[in-house]
């Protein structure tokens, strides 16, 4: 990665998949407990035609799970790469990493690789995140509240780090 930019070798553009009639590529989820929801995810280096088709079934994956955000682990796939919908549209990162953080408060969080199974986890309020978008560029997100939450659970499944990990109290549906 180094300058600021990831390496690109195709220029197929990433669709958004509204479940409309589409071929979808749906994974099935890995549920806990899983090896690979435990491990480091790796560093993706370039931006491949793979790399792109993945995002895209992270996506179609995310979407008929009914979830709103998905690591590359929780299809059993050890990269860098998360995806989030809160509603407002597509969010893509590439090998984030959380810049800063601030401020503390607990929530309620469910996790697709945790079928039935809530917790109250106490997160930042507001967060500051690094990544690279599907054309390499560098990409800065602010968020706060829900989208802060959201992105810090998918981010810390890039590090083997589970929603239960953080979990003050733990429900069954």
């Amino acid at each position: 990665m180094g300058s600021r930019r990831c390496e690109v070798t195709s220029n197929i553009p990433p669709r958004t998949s509204q479940l409309g009639g589409m071929t979808l590529a749906v994974y099935q989820i890995v549920t806990y407990p899983e090896p690979v929801l435990r491990e480091k995810a790796k560093e993706i280096t370039k931006i491949t035609p793979n790399i792109q088709r993945l995002i895209e079934n992270m996506a179609d994956t995310m979407y008929a799970s009914g979830g709103i955000g998905l690591a590359a682990p929780q299809i059993g796939i050890s990269k860098r790469a998360v995806v989030v919908d809160l509603g407002d549209g597509l969010i893509v990162l590439i090998n984030p990493e959380i810049t800063k953080s601030e401020g503390r408060e607990r929530g309620k969080e469910g996790c697709l690789s945790f079928p039935d199974i809530w917790g109250e986890v106490e997160r930042a309020v507001s967060v500051k995140v690094r990544g690279f978008n599907l054309k390499g560029e560098e990409v800065f997100i602010s968020a706060e509240g829900f989208l802060a939450r959201a992105l810090q659970h998918e981010i810390d499944h890039l590090d083997g780090i589970v929603f239960i990990d953080r979990a003050i109290k733990i429900y069954r549906d």
